[in-house]
């Protein structure tokens, strides 16, 4: 699409903060209106609309990408989307350690461990923790209260949670995320953990850092996003 508007504004509106360009209101592809909860993240979409040049690239503007997903994807049903998201529990990436080499072992058991007490002391949950790749599975109990921790949040941080899970393999990480409870830079290197630790053993290519690099940018975009909901 061709840009057809010369400013983008934000505007108080019903809900929060909506959008403009020219003066008329930006909606989601759904049609319903572009509104949410805070100057901060109305300003950080404004300033994507505002930064396009000729041709509109929706791939650029991902905090719009997410806003729109909150109001139209997620805000309809808010429990059911928390469920797909917190169904990562069940698997959660740092409940799967090696057994070997010691040197991984290490690396894992101090990365991803401080992560798993946090959130065990913060949900009031045990972990069950196994060495290899086999399914084991959580307390029942455990996977209750990470359901209703991811459920209590806002259709906007869940729309953040859904990029964060993914791409960290692992719920903890993304809980860890939004509630702010660990730098970034340490939460995506425990993310990034197993992957750094092959391209250590077996070296890396032009393709594999192209890749991490762009998990990383999306993991850093929904990070940002989730703190403009606080």
């Amino acid at each position: 699409m061709k840009r057809f508007y010369k400013e983008a504004a934000a505007v108080p509106c019903e809900g929060g903060h909506g959008i403009t360009l020219d003066g008329s209101t930006v909606r989601t592809p759904a049609r319903a209106l572009l509104a949410v909860p805070n100057a901060a993240m109305a300003d950080a979409i404004v300033a994507e609309w505002a930064a396009q040049g000729e041709d509109i690239d929706p791939a650029s503007m991902p905090m719009t990408g997410m806003a729109n997903a909150a109001i139209d994807q997620i805000a309809p049903d808010t429990a059911a989307f928390a469920a797909t998201i917190s169904v990562y529990g069940e698997s959660d990436m740092l409940c799967y350690r090696a057994d070997g080499p010691d040197t991984l072992v290490t690396r894992q058991s101090e990365q991803w461990q401080p992560l798993l007490d946090w959130a065990t002391q913060h949900y009031a949950v045990k972990f069950a923790v196994t060495q290899g790749i086999l399914h084991t599975a959580q307390p029942p109990e455990t996977l209750a209260r990470l359901n209703a921790a991811t459920a209590i949040h806002c259709p906007f941080t869940l729309a953040a949670l859904s990029k964060l899970v993914p791409i960290s393999g692992s719920l903890v990480i993304g809980l860890a995320t939004v509630e702010q409870a660990f730098p970034i830079t340490q939460l995506w290197q425990a993310a990034e953990l197993d992957e750094l630790w092959q391209a250590e053993q077996w070296g890396d290519d032009d393709e594999a850092l192209a890749r991490r690099a762009k998990r990383h940018e999306e993991f850093t975009l929904a990070a940002e996003f989730a703190g403009l909901t606080r």
